[in-house]
Formats: structure tokens, C-alpha cells, sequence
């Protein structure tokens, strides 16, 4: 079995990448390791802990009666927006608190379990725990993402991805306005040494690059600014962190930013544009969405509370 790591899994360690390949557990990986049975970039892996990059290639020979079918069970009521399908994709439009494939503390009702009921032939699309997933959002991220029917649409929005081709452009709310109009901040991201369920910025992460545009500015019931924030590179946390980074948390986001003024409780972060070459047609093809409800309703209270008229 082999499999190239997507962003969702960078920097995963190496024996949960070949669990949730294969299905085996993990004491049983570590015997493989043993065996010389898994390789990372066709190199044996002499370490479990050893942590995958974004292209990797993980190979594993799995002796055919330790093999078990992790197929997802097709979930018909995981309620999501398609936006446009045709043979070779579909455009997502994900709602607050969904998932998108499984992982630690979620396995059930995902995004991904949705997607096979709505589009069954996923099934044999990518990895059997991410089928069809070309990159993901946040639980609480709003917006559009694209998925791939065909295993030849996946690998090439994946090389878009990677090439940072796909154009993706999010809308969020920080507390503060920036001191210029438009800016980048340009820092690398990874794990923290103090919690590895969080990202930083650190001299030895990933390249990360994010573009950030003032849409507007307010200052009642708190300082605060409408931001557009187009990505270069697809980090873990990205925004969110580089945000933090200078001093412009995000509203609502408990781990990097700052609580809301209206207690939405979630990062008001949106998904907002989203424009890839078309694996079929190589033609450019743009989608737009607005944000959900909670989104919409503190912009609008921001802009009624500063409202000279």
C-alpha cells in the first residue's frame, strides 16, 4: 500500500500516518517498522515518531490477513451545500461545525462520511479515510472547498495545491485595525514544543505566507477590522496564527485570538473565494460564498454601532 501525504496529515507522526492507512493498529505498525516494512520516500522508517512531510510517499507491506477495510460508512445525514458537481468535482460549501474527514475524537458524521452518500464512487478516491478530499478547513471554518470524483481529478488539484495554484481567499474579523491598508506577513509555522495540538510561528516550521487586505475598520463595541486574507501556502492554523503573530487575533478563536463581543464563540473566519484550473478543461472556474449567519450578523452590528447616520 502506498500513499502521499496531503496537507491535512503534514507533520503527523509517521506510525498513525500507516495506522490510518491501513487500519492496523499501532503496536502492530511498530512491528512492521521492525520488519522494515514501512519506508517513507522508499527509505525504512527506523522511528515511529518520525514526523511526515506534505508529498511524502509512505509505503507499507501489510501481510494480507492483517489487512482490514477502513471504508467509511456512507452518511446520508450530514447536511452540507454542493455548490457545482460535474464528472470530475464538487464544490463544497461546509457549515460551522462539520468536520471534514475522520481523525482524533471524530470518527462519524464527517464531511467525508456525507460526501460518499451524496457521491459514491469517492469511495475508491484517495485514502479510504479522506475519499475525495483535496484540502480541508477547520470544524468551526465556514466556506467553499473542492473535492475529487475521480482519482485523476485528485491528483491534479493536489499539484495545484501544492504549486499554489488554487486560489483561496478567506474573510475574519480581528480585534485592532493594521497599521497599513494591505500587508503579507511572511513567517514560517510549526508544531509547539508546549502543546502539539498547536501551531506557532518558529524559526525551523514551514515556509507560510499569508496576504491580508483591510476591507473595514470600526470601533464600537471594540476596536475591530474586517480583514481578506489570501493564502500562499496551506499551514496548519495558518491565518489564525500568523494574525496572532502581529497582534491582530482573531475574533472568537479560543486557542490564538480573542473572545467576540457577541459571544458567537467560534474563529469568525470564512471561506469565501475559492478558483482552480478545472482537471478536466484546464479552464480557470471561480466560486464565491458569503458568510453563514453568525458572520454576517457581527458584521452588521459592528456596522450599526458605528454608524454616523
Amino acid at each position: 500500500m502506498r500513499e502521499q501525504i496531503p496537507a491535512a496529515l503534514d507533520a503527523e507522526r509517521v506510525d498513525r500516518v500507516a495506522s490510518l492507512m491501513t487500519g492496523l493498529s499501532r503496536s502492530m505498525v511498530t512491528s512492521l517498522i521492525v520488519a522494515g516494512k514501512l519506508t517513507r520516500n522508499d527509505e525504512a522508517v527506523v522511528a515511529g515518531s518520525q514526523r511526515v512531510v506534505e508529498g511524502d510517499w509512505i509505503e507499507v507491506e501489510v501481510p494480507a490477513q492483517e489487512h482490514v477495510d477502513k471504508h467509511l460508512i456512507p452518511d446520508p445525514e450530514v447536511v452540507f451545500e454542493v455548490v457545482y458537481v460535474d464528472d470530475s468535482v464538487a464544490v463544497i460549501d461546509k457549515p460551522v461545525g462539520l468536520v471534514v474527514h475522520p481523525g482524533a475524537g471524530t470518527t462519524s458524521s464527517t464531511l467525508a462520511h456525507g460526501l460518499l452518500a451524496r457521491f459514491p464512487e469517492m469511495v475508491d478516491v484517495g485514502p479510504v479515510e479522506r475519499p475525495g478530499i483535496v484540502h480541508r478547513l477547520d470544524r468551526d471554518t465556514s466556506g467553499l472547498l473542492v473535492c475529487a470524483r475521480t482519482n485523476e481529478a485528485l491528483s491534479y488539484l493536489s499539484e495545484e495545491l501544492a504549486s499554489r495554484s488554487m486560489h483561496r481567499s478567506y474573510l475574519t474579523i480581528v480585534a485592532g485595525r493594521p497599521e497599513a491598508a494591505t500587508g503579507t506577513v511572511d513567517a514560517p509555522i510549526g508544531r509547539s514544543r508546549r502543546s502539539r495540538t498547536r501551531m506557532t510561528v518558529t524559526q525551523d516550521g514551514r515556509e507560510a505566507r499569508t496576504h491580508y487586505e483591510v476591507l473595514e475598520t470600526w470601533h464600537q463595541p471594540m476596536l475591530a477590522s474586517l480583514l481578506k486574507c489570501t493564502l500562499d501556502t496551506g499551514r496548519t492554523h495558518q491565518i489564525r496564527v500568523h494574525l496572532k503573530a502581529i497582534d491582530l487575533p482573531v475574533l472568537g478563536d479560543r486557542t490564538y485570538g480573542k473572545p467576540d463581543p457577541f459571544n458567537i464563540g467560534r474563529p469568525l473566519l470564512h471561506a469565501a473565494e475559492l478558483s482552480f484550473l478545472h482537471p478536466a478543461t484546464g479552464e480557470l472556474v471561480e466560486f464565491s460564498s458569503e458568510p453563514p449567519s453568525d458572520f454576517a450578523g457581527a458584521v452588521e452590528t459592528f456596522r450599526r454601532s458605528n454608524s454616523t447616520g
